[in-house]
Formats: structure tokens, sequence, C-alpha cells
């Protein structure tokens, strides 16, 4: 008995409607990239695949067969157990997956079905739901993206999520990559996401930004950490009219002391990314600002880390097409936010809006 199949479609709108989609492959392959939401019940561990794959180089397909059932027959009633603790009570089938739509999802979706849990096989397996994300990024099937940029510590971020909780937009680039964009952007965060799995997360999010629509982000470089920006999506943050924001020092230092661990709970995650700006600022400065980290002298660190190498580094990238605006105090700069993006959303010109004050 066959397993039923569904097409990638199809099977997106059943995900969308809240179905568990399962992947039947290693942790291994799990890890490398996986479809977002989906949960790993591996018919074979990472060992157990690599012998079954020497037994099928030296013996035959038959044999790596029967291997195979030999590992898989005792853990049914186990693997069966964590699908349905996964599904926690919903009714909609079970989408299980491999790499190709092959015998480990439909094994999987066969014992299931046995079971009395409705399960389908997804056809094509991951390798279809990656040729989607990638056509998706090559087609640039999304809305307008209308970029927050400014030196380090403006509040970027921060001003997104404000965003979002009022409704609007947004795509939280940082968040989906798990880092802040910096050298210092993985301290305190946990690993993250593979190149594939962030294209999947970032396709997850963007897929619901229509032609006609639009959503707000943060500009970036196109490397966050160590996932990178598809290379369409990365020009279209390119393309709109961006929001400068400008603040004072005193402020970005305050809004990076509140984002970031004091060194005093990871001291060691903060001497790498010092040390690995030795070339761009020398020994001297470097044996200063690790001497402020141990006597954590958490404030003066970062004002010296911003103007010796932060606003150096990135004042020259202000776009030419830009709004300015001020972003404190905080309840007036938000106000001012607001105007501004209902200003690009019109297409007004960016010069205009700074003779009119915006700037």
């Amino acid at each position: 008995m066959p397993a039923q199949t569904l097409d990638l479609n199809s099977a997106l709108s059943l995900r969308d409607r809240g179905a568990l989609f399962v992947d039947a492959r290693t942790p291994a392959e799990f890890a490398e990239g996986t479809i977002p939401g989906a949960v790993n019940v591996p018919l074979l561990d990472n060992d157990e695949r690599a012998r079954v794959g020497t037994v099928y180089k030296q013996q035959g397909k038959t044999e790596a067969r029967r291997m195979g059932m030999d590992i898989v027959s005792p853990k049914i009633p186990s693997l069966v157990r964590k699908v349905e603790e996964f599904r926690s009570g919903k009714n909609l089938p079970v989408m299980v997956f491999c790499w190709r739509g092959g015998m480990r999802s439909g094994s999987l979706a066969i014992f299931l079905e046995l079971a009395g849990i409705h399960a389908l096989q997804l056809e094509g397996g991951h390798k279809v739901f990656r040729r989607h994300v990638l056509d998706f990024y090559e087609r640039g099937d999304w809305g307008r993206l209308i970029v927050l940029r400014g030196l380090t510590g403006v509040g970027k971020t921060k001003l997104l999520l404000q965003l979002r909780e009022k409704g609007w937009p947004v795509l939280d680039l940082e968040g989906l990559a798990v880092h802040r964009g910096s050298a210092f952007g993985s301290v305190g965060l946990p690993s993250q996401p593979s190149q594939k799995d962030f294209e999947a997360l970032l396709w997850d999010e963007l897929r619901h930004v229509s032609k006609g629509g639009f959503a707000l982000a943060e500009g970036e470089s196109r490397h966050i950490g160590r996932v990178a920006l598809p290379k369409q999506f990365y020009q279209a943050l390119q393309e709109e009219t961006s929001i400068w924001i400008n603040a004072s020092l005193g402020h970005r230092v305050r809004m990076i002391l509140d984002d970031y661990p004091p060194p005093g709970e990871c001291r060691e995650a903060y001497v790498a990314p010092i040390l690995a700006l030795k070339p761009r600022l020398g020994g001297e400065t470097i044996e200063r600002l690790l001497g402020l980290l141990g006597e954590d002298r958490q404030e003066e660190l970062v004002r010296e880390l911003m103007v010796l190498y932060y606003d150096p580094l990135y004042r020259h990238t202000k776009p030419p097409r830009r709004i300015e605006i001020d972003i404190e105090p905080e309840k007036e700069g938000m106000l001012r936010l607001e105007t501004a993006i209902h200003k690009v959303l019109e297409g007004s010109d960016s010069k205009g809006l700074a003779a009119a004050g915006m700037g």
C-alpha cells in the first residue's frame, strides 16, 4: 500500500492552516535545512544512514533495504508516539517529507496511517520545496521594501518592532538571522540558522508581502553574521528612498548597552570580536579596548567603538535618496518616522521633504 501523496502548493496550503510537517530525514540533514516549522522524526540517525549507505554501495539495493528494515522496525511504535505528541490533537493530516519524496517519508506515512493517524507524503520532498524557495527569489515575487538606515545604535531594530506592534508590516531580518548584524552581533544569542533555513524563514515572511503591498526592513550589508541575504532581495533593499535615522552619540550608546549583555555575563565572548578589529584600529587601541572590557567599563568601551570603528565604517553608507529624521525624543521621533514612511509610500521627493523640515 503506497502512501498517499500531495503536491507542494497543496501541502503549503495545509501548512498555512496549521498542519504538522514531519521531516523524516536524519538530524544532520534536518540541521542543514528544512521547511519552516517542521519537526524532525528521523527514521535513521546519522550513523545508521551512513551504515545503510555503505551497504548499498558494497552489496546493493536489496541488502541495504533489508538492513534499513532491521533498523527501523523496532522503532515504529516510538516514531508513531513522537508524531502523536507533536500533533497535539490537530485534525488536519500530517505532512511527511524526506529529501526527494522517497522511501523514508513514504514508510513513515504508511506507519502513521496504520496507527490511525492520517498522513500524506510530500511529492518531491524537501528538494522540491528548496527549488520553490529559490524560484521565488529569482522571480522577485514581493512588494515594496521601505528601509530604515542609520549609524550603529540608533535603534533601528527596536523601532521596527515598535512599528510592528502598531500594525505596520515589518521584516525583522536580524531576528530571522539570530544576529545583530555587527562585529559583536552574535554575543549572547543562540546559534544562527543554516543558510538554507535562513532563506526559507525569510521566504515564509516575504511571501506575505504581495506585489501591491510593502514591508519595512532594516538596511543590512549582504551578510548578517554567517548567513547571506539572497542576491535579488538584497538588491531590492536598495531600490526605494531610504529613511535615515539620526540620534546623538549618548542615545546610541544607551541603545547598545540595553541590547547587549554586560561583559560580566560573557566576557570572553567580547574578546575575539575586539581582537578581530586589530588590522583596522591597531594594537595599541585594541589593548586599551581590552582594558576597558576587563575593568567592566562598558559605557566607555561602547563609546570608543562607536567613535573609532563603527562611525567611520558606516558614515559613508548614507544613500543619496533618503529622508532624514531625528529620533529624539523618542515619542516625537516615532511620529516623525511614521510621517516619513507615509511620504515614501506616496512617492514624494526626498529633497523636498528635507526642505520641509523632515531632515
